[in-house]
């Protein structure tokens, strides 16, 4: 008995060492290591890290920066203020990005995945950066694509819901411009849950993403269409 419990609490503080979760990138990063920025939605800046929307239910962002760790990612997030302007934000973050990529760590070892306002952000993070081997994962981003005079750069997979009803454009508009992204694939779940789908990390979403992140930094053509 006493042998299995040790077993137990050996497994638990692996598991537990592999999800790393910061709020900001380190001041000596790993350049073996894959980094992975995590965007919010707009309610997590209003009412906090575990929200309930009365049409949508629970959004577990804990829950989600964890699966994004999962596989050995140092995933960086960190809660917006309320009412945080998104291109003030991608700014910020482009500046993030750029100083990782000058203490050594690959292009293609960062990625940036945004959901709802997030993935605006995100979408712009990918415009102003103009990296072609930094990955970008859209989810539900893509509300003013018609209208919106960004340009995707990038290797860039989208994913939307097919039942969403807040979030119901394509993101594919943003990469049929003139200079189009260095690769941009869509994918389209349907999982019932409206804008909720990807609320908690549900696999329908987090298994393509996951793979993305892990399978995309060694495949330089992943996700060409």
């Amino acid at each position: 008995m006493l042998k299995a419990l040790l077993l137990a609490l050996t497994l638990f503080a692996s598991t537990s060492h592999a999800a790393e979760i910061i709020t900001a990138p380190p001041d000596k990063p790993d350049p073996a290591k894959t980094y992975v920025f995590y965007l919010h939605g707009k309610i997590i800046e209003e009412k906090g890290p575990r929200p309930t929307d009365a049409r949508f239910g629970l959004y577990d962002y804990p829950a989600v920066l964890e699966t994004l760790a999962s596989r050995g990612a140092v995933v960086i997030s960190a809660q917006r203020p309320k009412d945080t302007d998104m291109a003030a934000y991608a700014g910020a973050v482009v500046g993030q990005i750029e100083h990782l990529i000058e203490l050594g760590v690959p292009e293609n070892h960062i990625v940036v995945v945004g959901f709802s306002k997030g993935g605006g952000i995100a979408a712009r993070v990918s415009s102003f950066l103009r990296r072609r081997d930094v990955r970008f994962v859209l989810l539900a981003a893509c509300w003013d694509a018609k209208q919106s005079p960004l340009r995707l750069a990038g290797r860039v997979l989208s994913i939307r819901e097919a039942s969403d009803t807040l979030v119901t454009e394509s993101c594919r508009t943003f990469a049929e411009q003139a200079e189009k992204p260095a690769s941009f694939d869509e994918l389209v779940i349907d999982t019932g849950r409206s804008h909720g789908a990807f609320y908690l990390p549900r696999e329908e979403w987090t298994k393509p993403t996951l793979e993305f992140i892990h399978t995309g930094r060694n495949d330089p053509a992943i996700g060409h269409k």
